[in-house]
This record gives C-alpha cells, structure tokens and sequence, in this order.
C-alpha cells in the first residue's frame, strides 16, 4: 500500500481528533462521555499531584462539561473500568481486561528473584486479602525495621501489596480522598470478562491498534512505550509486519522523518473548532514532548521534576491549547482553603491572538475555576499585559 502524504496542518488535525480534542463535548456529556472517552482512548493516566485537581479528572474535564469527579469513582464501582499499568498508571476499559495479564505475567517473571522472607509476607498478605476482602496499608502496623531513606522507601508490608497489585494477584479501588484500596479480583472483575491470556502476536497488535487509536498518527518509539514492561521487540515487529501487509497505514508528513504510522480507518478531514482547552502536563497530548515540538513547535516539559532554580514557567505549567495552536502556559495552584485559583504565571506563546480566541480562553478559564472549586481567580505574572487584562475583563 502506498504511503498517505500529509501537510502538518493535516497531521495536527488527525491527532487532535484522535485525542478527542478537535472540539468540546466529542463524546458528549454525562457518566457515558466519560465512559465512551476513556474506551476511546483505551488509558487515561492517573496522577496524585493535587496543585490542581489531579490528571485523569482533569483529562475528563477539559473534554466533557460539568464533569463530575465521581463519575469516574462509578464507573470503577460498576465494573466498566479498572486501574491499572499501560505505559503508567491508569483507567483502562474493563473489556480490555485480559490485554492486561502479558504486563502483569511481566511484572512476575522479569524482577529479580526475592527473598523468603518477601514470599512469605506477600502470602500473609493475599491470605489477609481472602479474609477481610479490602485492605489498606494502614491495616498494618508499621513493619519497617530501618528508619525511611526518603519517599519511595516503602515499608515491607506496602511493597507486598504493591507487588500483588503489580502480578495481578490484587487489584486496587479508590476512596473518595483517592486513598488505595485493595481487593481481590473475583470481587471486582465482571463474571462475563474474558480472562484468556493473549498470545504474543494477539498483545502487539492490540497496543498497536488502541495507540494510533488515541494518537491518531505515531511514531514506532511511541506506539511500543504502551508496551515497554513486556520485554522483546514484539512490537516493533508486529508493527512493520501489519505496515507491509496494509493494515496499517504508513505516512509521510512533510519535514518529518518517519516512518509514521496510522490506522487506515482513521478520518482524515476532522473538523477542528476554536475551542481553548487548557490541558493536564499528563494529557495523551502532551505525554511525548517530541511530538509537541514535531507536530505542533510547541517545547514543553512539566518542570515539577525540574529543580526550580532551572523551571522557566513554574512547578506545575499547564498547556493551553485554541484549535490546532498552543496558545500559551499557565503554571497555576488552586488553594482549596480560599477557594481561589492562584496562576503564578500565564505565559504567552509568540503567536497571534484574535477577540475570539481570548473570550473563549477566558470561558475556558471560568469553568477551569468551577472544576478546581474556585470562585476567584488572582494573576500573579504574565508576560503579555494587554492580553493578560483583556482577559481579566472578560472575567469580571
């Protein structure tokens, strides 16, 4: 099949389709927006950073309006969705289930052999499990015997539940201040759920077509990190296979280098609205910051893992997207106490802005505001003034 040539306009519009981004309410409204998104997607990341309302509510609320929180609670509840690792940590749709045992017979055949003692606790553990149904890691005592080196210095006992979590041995639910439950799979996956373990050919294909699903056009590095737990090039190989024989498309996109690859299904002249979506640094968007640069020239990277003598937007920057253009970055922290969302810093990127597209960022805004449980909004820094006090006035 010959290969699909695309101007980077055309590319910026598949991929924004792709992510669900090409215009607000793209799986509608409600609990089944959020359902039909993250089917969609087939992962939506989670993420305990709390300076604004965490990554995969903010996932949901930048594409459904009036989102909820506890819609995504519910849909956990009802067996729709469950948590677990793709590329992190994540909703998947629970008809996805069994593409889920290749990572977990990963996770319990590929780490280093472990001690008696450490098989002897995770049976304790999953035997506890079996009994009193849900566990939490402050059922148990403090087991450490040394004093805590730092933050992911775990003690034993939370190691063994992560490491059952991790084979698939347990599973994990969320209480409404997003602590970790654990349970027993038989008490959370549906009776109906297809348990067969795929086989390595049937994996590859599947992280193959649910990536350039969400991401509409991809690189090989990008379709195979879904799949970096499962060690071998499987993916990779699948890939070229399934590109040979037309079952994927490959694709040229003036000034890049490929190969790129996406599904030849995909719409290829998706309508792209104004709209001004500001994004999670954990957004499928954003994930890959090459793809930033390749497809949009937008550098970005989320500096709270940078040191902050070397940040140049701030701790937590968010995105701030008008159509196919990354508009500008907000670094902001919602202070729950005040109910005030505080943006240390609205920095513009160096493109032009219409009335248009600055009234539906100040919308935008608004409901960002809501979503955090805001009634105010305070600037601290920007380096556009104009733009900066023409959006205050649409605000007021």
């Amino acid at each position: 099949m010959e290969p699909v040539t695309l101007t980077k306009t055309q590319a910026r519009k598949i991929i924004l389709h792709a992510a669900g981004l090409a215009r607000r309410s793209q799986f509608g409204t409600g609990i089944e927006a959020v359902y039909q998104l993250i089917d969609h997607l087939g992962f939506v990341q989670l993420d305990t950073n709390y300076v604004v309302e965490r990554a995969h509510h903010h996932v949901m609320a930048a594409r459904i309006p009036d989102y909820q929180t506890e819609w995504l609670g519910q849909l956990c509840e009802d067996g729709s969705v469950f948590e677990y690792f793709a590329s992190d940590a994540g909703y998947l749709p629970m008809h996805d289930f069994r593409f889920s045992l290749p990572v977990k017979k990963a996770f319990k055949t590929q780490r280093p052999p472990l001690t008696p003692a450490e098989i002897n606790l995770m049976k304790e553990v999953l035997d506890r499990a079996e009994r009193e149904e849900s566990l939490m890691v402050g059922d148990f005592e403090n087991d450490r015997v040394e004093a805590s080196t730092g933050w992911w210095d775990w003690r034993p006992a939370k190691v063994a539940l992560e490491r059952l979590y991790l084979d698939g041995e347990l599973m994990i639910g969320r209480t409404k201040s997003f602590q970790k439950v654990y349970v027993l799979p038989v008490n959370t996956v549906p009776r109906e759920t297809d348990l067969t373990m795929p086989s390595d050919v049937e994996y590859a294909r599947f992280v193959i077509r649910r990536t350039l699903g969400a991401l509409g056009i991809a690189y090989a590095k990008e379709i195979a990190w879904r799949a970096r737990y499962v060690k071998g090039n499987l993916v990779k190989k699948e890939l070229e296979h399934m590109a040979r024989s037309g079952e994927i498309t490959t694709v040229i996109v003036e000034d890049l280098k490929g190969p790129l690859y996406m599904l030849p299904d995909q719409e290829m002249h998706p309508e792209i609205s104004g709209d001004v979506f500001i994004l999670s640094p954990f957004d499928i968007l954003n994930v890959f910051r090459h793809r930033l640069k390749d497809f949009f020239h937008f550098d970005y990277q989320i500096e709270c893992f940078v040191p902050a003598p070397k940040r140049q937007y701030g701790y937590f920057s968010l995105p701030v997207l008008a159509g196919e253009t990354f508009i500008a970055r907000m670094d902001a922290k919602a202070d729950r106490k005040q109910k005030v969302l505080i943006v240390h810093n609205l920095h513009f990127e160096p493109v032009e802005l219409d009335e248009a597209t600055i009234d539906r960022f100040a919308r935008a805004l608004k409901a960002f505001m809501k979503f955090n449980q805001c009634r105010d909004i305070v600037f601290k820094k920007s380096n556009h003034e104009h733009w900066l006090e023409t959006i205050i006035e649409r605000l007021s």
